[in-house]
């Protein structure tokens, strides 16, 4: 039996999303004066007590949509009725009984299913009187609300669990499994109007996430969980983003926000391409916020049945983003078309791949060897009449993977040969598509009172290859370093 799931549908403004916020006790969904700010259905898994339960945001019934995306909007609220196990009618106690509430009444009086009728910014003694006025629009449990006031979300949690289906044997092992973290946590960014909702639909075989040729169609951060082949898989879709200057409002600036937050949550980041355009200020922005996260990251160049001289242009295309983005030159990149799904699980296959590397620790033996045989081939330069000398190396983190360098000064190895010894660590050791962080720290003075021979990787590498080799340490030791970076 699936997670139950739980709709929350009413006409714009009543306060949906902010509900579905409150009762998550974190910012899910946007929430925004303008109405129809949502447009997608938004989901969050809730844990109360022994019972799972998706709660599920939807658009405002009966919103004309400026974009003209009201069909596409209307057929994720059915989407989220129809799937529903609970339906959370609300209405606003401030407002009173509006027109509109009783077309979404009409609309919802007919359906066979548990509802509960949610008058929410009860937020006055006055709205608090007037509650009995809605009575007429659902025959139904009634629960005043007020998310500014933190008014009764308990008790509206309990009504929930109250009118949930009856738990099914094994229901609370398979909502923690659903519920614990997914195997593989990807984000697909890019700017607006790029495919990334399509590659959802194409990826999860179903209309999960509105599909439009109208930039900005996205607006908040959707979660999409799946499995392939037994692998749990969530998915975070994102809102196009635009240049600084051209947000619009403040919707179009929490998409930035939380295009952003998505990349941070990821484990994996899809950075999206249009195959048609080339790469824009938006799209070195969302880079740089890649790579100051350290994350990995996939170039994916989607709608590729559009491009001219696919073989040729594949060359062409990965010279090009090397280029523009060259400290990301070990990024794999990916040529797909997801409207019609050629690609797409090839795609996360490689996914996996290079997160697999992400979580690689490797032998401190083996980081020293490397190490020890880049520094032979490619001597660091003499700076300041001293001559630079790593002692030795070991990894202290995964995710991403990064090591530690204990030398006699570090401001003796300039930019360039670190990252000539980056690129042999990654091109040496399983790194090879993802970002590694590289420390260099001083040893300490009592460290540094030894003999001569033993003093780095700077003079008779045999010698101090055998050195290394006799060093001690313990990993516990070196994190408490790297805290102090």
């Amino acid at each position: 039996m699936p997670v139950p799931q739980v709709a929350i549908i009413g006409r714009p403004n009543v306060g949906k999303s902010s509900i579905l916020n409150w009762l998550a006790h974190k910012l899910v969904s946007v929430v925004d004066p303008t109405p129809g700010v949502t447009r997608d259905r938004v989901s969050y898994l809730m844990n109360e007590g022994d019972r799972y339960f998706e709660l599920i945001d939807t658009g405002g019934i009966g919103i004309v949509d400026r974009d003209d995306l009201s069909e596409d909007v209307e057929r994720q609220i059915q989407i989220g009725i129809d799937r529903a196990d609970l339906i959370l009618f609300v209405v606003d106690g401030k407002d009173g009984p509006m027109p509109l509430d009783q077309v979404v009444a009409d609309r919802l009086r007919p359906i066979n299913k548990p509802k509960l009728l949610v008058v929410n910014k009860c937020d006055s003694p006055r709205a608090v009187e007037d509650i009995p006025q809605f009575y007429r629009m659902l025959n139904g449990p009634t629960v005043s609300t007020s998310v500014i006031g933190n008014l009764n979300r308990q008790q509206l949690i309990e009504a929930i669990l109250e009118h949930l289906p009856p738990a099914a044997e094994h229901e609370s092992e398979d909502g923690a499994s659903l519920a614990s973290d997914p195997e593989l946590k990807f984000a697909i960014v890019g700017r607006r109007n790029v495919g990334k909702s399509t590659f959802i639909n194409a990826l999860a075989e179903e209309e999960r996430c509105i599909v439009s040729e109208i930039p900005g169609t996205t607006r908040d951060s959707i979660d999409v969980r799946f499995e392939i082949d037994g692998l749990r898989l969530l998915a975070i879709d994102t809102p196009g983003v635009r240049k600084k200057k051209s947000l619009a409002n403040d919707v179009e600036f929490y998409g930035m926000v939380r295009a952003q937050k998505s990349i941070r949550r990821a484990d994996v980041v899809f950075m999206f391409f249009d195959a048609t355009e080339t790469v824009s200020r938006v799209d070195k922005q969302l880079v740089d916020e890649i790579v100051s996260q350290h994350k990995p990251v996939i170039f994916v160049i989607n709608k590729w049945d559009l491009a001219k001289e696919a073989e040729m242009a594949m060359d062409r295309w990965s010279e090009y983003l090397s280029h523009q983005f060259g400290s990301l030159k070990f990024a794999p990149v990916a040529f797909l078309t997801a409207k019609s799904g050629r690609n797409v699980h090839k795609l996360i296959n490689l996914a996996q791949n290079i997160f697999k590397q992400a979580r690689t620790r490797v032998s401190t033996g083996e980081i020293n060897r490397v190490i020890r045989a880049a520094v032979v081939r490619n001597r660091p330069p003499v700076r300041r009449n001293q001559t630079p000398k790593i002692f030795f190396a070991t990894q202290v983190a995964t995710e991403p993977p990064t090591i530690v360098c204990k030398c006699n000064n570090p401001e003796l190895f300039d930019n360039s040969w670190q990252r000539y010894l980056l690129s042999v660590i990654r091109e040496e050791l399983p790194f090879h598509e993802v970002p590694v962080k590289l420390y260099l720290r001083q040893r300490e003075q009592a460290e540094e009172r030894r003999s001569p021979s033993e003093k780095g990787f700077g003079l008779d590498h045999t010698v101090h290859g055998e050195a290394i080799e006799e060093e001690a340490f313990d990993d516990d030791d070196w994190k408490d370093e790297l805290s102090s970076m």
